[in-house]
């Protein structure tokens, strides 16, 4: 091997460690739980999923204090979550679980952040469902030490557009998207437009002030990595507000 060759290897050698240090590196936070009758998070909350079981996301979902929410844009993206440092309130061996940022978590600062006030900033905190909670610790404990780190998201299935408004308010949360799993930007084109940015809303929905209806839609999605996909002709001409329709998927 000759010496350019050698410092090309070196280069790529570097370089793929650091990205693989980056994608394993832990950082430290504070993890609750909210205690719901059916053991999970249900409730519409700030990304705009509404019913977390309907949209995939279940039992695995968290809400993010100010620090981690970053006013919405980290909706979608995906946390591996363990418990660590506390022998009594830490399960065994420090299992993982996978989250999905689904909600904000609102600062208290009426109270001190090491009692009520978790999410006051600049804590990076995360409330969790009661069922995955169990899985990492001891439902006894009131809040636990954790570490965490961002991870890619596996989805079954391909995007899911929900469409909602009228005739001059047009809108679609965007849900059940893989690899990055934050959206940062979105087009829409009616078979009779071109491609029309769309601005974002609140959370994952997504708005254009444009009367699309009677033309089948595709789609163009943007993650926070810059990787985009566009999914053609997802909904035919005669879709109506309320439905969902499949994607592809990153």
């Amino acid at each position: 091997m000759g010496a350019l060759q050698a410092m090309v290897v070196c280069l790529f050698l570097v370089r793929a460690c650091t990205t693989n240090a980056q994608v394993e590196q832990w950082k430290s936070a504070t993890a609750t739980y909210s205690k719901e009758t059916d053991a999970s998070i249900i409730t519409e909350g700030a990304c705009g999923y509404g019913d977390l079981h309907k949209t995939s996301y279940g039992k695995y979902s968290a809400g993010l204090s100010t620090m981690l929410f970053n006013r919405g844009s980290t909706c979608g993206g995906c946390f591996e979550l363990r418990c660590v440092d506390h022998i009594l309130w830490c399960l065994q061996g420090s299992p993982s679980v996978i989250l999905t940022a689904t909600d904000f978590c609102p600062p208290n600062f009426g109270l001190p952040t090491d009692y009520g006030g978790w999410c006051n900033f600049p804590q990076e905190h995360f409330e969790m469902s009661e069922a995955a909670f169990a899985e990492i610790a001891g439902l006894h404990a009131d809040i636990v030490p954790v570490q965490y780190r961002r991870v890619k998201c596996h989805r079954n299935g391909g995007m899911r557009f929900t469409v909602s408004g009228n005739s001059h308010y047009y809108q679609v949360l965007i849900t059940n998207v893989g690899l990055d799993g934050e959206v940062v930007a979105v087009k829409v084109k009616g078979s009779r437009t071109g491609w029309i940015p769309m601005a974002r809303n609140w959370g994952q929905i997504w708005q254009c002030n444009i009367n699309l209806e009677g033309q089948p839609l595709s789609f163009e999605v943007t993650t926070s990595s810059g990787k985009t996909l566009t999914s053609y002709n997802v909904a035919s001409g005669n879709w109506r507000f309320g439905q969902t329709f499949e994607g592809k998927q990153f």
